[in-house]
């Protein structure tokens, strides 16, 4: 079968692997409806993390099953599933406490695993692992389950690291695909007004689409200072967004005191935390990789009863041939998401 790999730094292609097949009786065999580039595939497209030459890439995906192991009893072939970024097995200590990326057992699509990008993958722990989506594969609803998988998930989990509550004020640090989602999340959770800021102007009408009542520049050094005055004195939740050093230090400027930062911007080139200024000002950082799985199954409920929709993140799309080109959109920021069809 056809699947991305990543053979050197800033070359994704297609190439032909092994077809998968049943390895443990917990297993599946999904077949690949549609996939994404995710902004953290980018860390090692861009050298910024290490690889072996030839991993598999991809971690957002949706599909249909196609076979199951002995011991599958939730899932049959022909069901539409979603998946969260990292496979669990649901029985741990971790997994039983809703850290399913924390499973000792479990992993993440791509590297020496299954990728996304693929026309298909094998599921340890499928029964843990997969949501069965009572519902039929067009491609409508394939857009707007996909971000679950990740994004959708990770912003989600992002306001509730923030502790964002009915009728409050949110910043959110970042305007890629998690910030933006982030923002879906906060308005989601009640909040009654989400300041968004972010380094892409362009993004400013997506941003809005997705729940931002206020779009402010990241690079504007008056920017800290204006949330302050109007949140008198900085927001109790702020969301971060974008992992980098800058993104940390803007949250900590613009949140209250007393106030909580929820980080799930996947950390890179963070080399200080101003601890004496968190404990100073009584503030929380509370940081993660999202467990996704503990979230999808209400997230896909409100998908489906139609009160939830982060498609839009989704801004381009490309055949599973062009990957390389999906990878160079997203390099160049001129995607904030693409999809990737098999």
């Amino acid at each position: 079968m056809r699947a991305a790999v990543l053979h050197e730094v800033g070359d994704v292609r297609v190439a032909q692997v092994p077809d998968p097949g049943l390895v443990h009786p917990h297993d599946a065999i999904v077949r690949i409806e549609l996939a994404a580039v995710c902004g953290s595939d980018l860390w090692s497209y861009r050298g910024l993390e290490p690889f072996a030459p030839g991993a598999r890439m991809g971690h957002e995906w949706v599909g249909t099953v196609e076979e199951v192991g002995t011991e599958v009893v939730g899932i049959r072939p022909g069901d539409l599933v979603v998946a969260p970024f990292a496979f669990a097995d649901g029985t741990c200590s971790a997994c039983r406490d809703g850290v399913f990326t924390s499973c000792p057992r479990g992993g993440f699509w791509g590297g020496p695993n299954d990728g996304g990008q693929a026309e298909a993958v094998r599921v340890p722990f499928a029964d843990a692992t997969l949501v069965r989506v009572p519902a039929e594969a067009d491609a409508d609803l394939l857009h707007r389950i996909l971000p679950l998988t990740d994004v959708m998930a990770t912003g989600t989990h992002a306001a509730v690291l923030a502790e964002v509550r009915p009728g409050s004020t949110v910043v959110v640090v970042g305007d890629g695909a998690v910030g933006l989602c982030a923002a879906l999340a906060a308005r989601r959770a009640g909040a009654e007004r989400v300041v968004l800021v972010g380094r892409h102007p362009d993004r400013a009408a997506l941003a809005r689409r997705m729940g931002a009542t206020d779009v402010l520049a990241a690079d504007d050094p008056a920017t800290a200072l204006a949330i302050r005055e109007e949140t008198d004195g900085g927001a109790a939740s702020v969301a971060e967004c974008a992992g980098t050093q800058s993104a940390l230090d803007l949250a900590l400027d613009v949140v209250r005191p007393g106030g909580t930062i929820g980080s799930v911007g996947v950390p890179n080139g963070v080399e200080r935390v101003d601890l004496l200024r968190f404990f100073r000002r009584n503030v929380a950082l509370r940081a993660g990789v999202a467990p996704a799985r503990r979230y999808l199954d209400d997230l896909l409920g409100d998908v489906l009863a139609g009160r939830l929709d982060p498609s839009p993140i989704l801004s381009a799309e490309f055949p599973l041939d062009r990957i390389g080109d999906a990878y160079a959109s997203m390099d160049a920021r001129q995607a904030v998401k693409a999809a990737v069809r098999p």
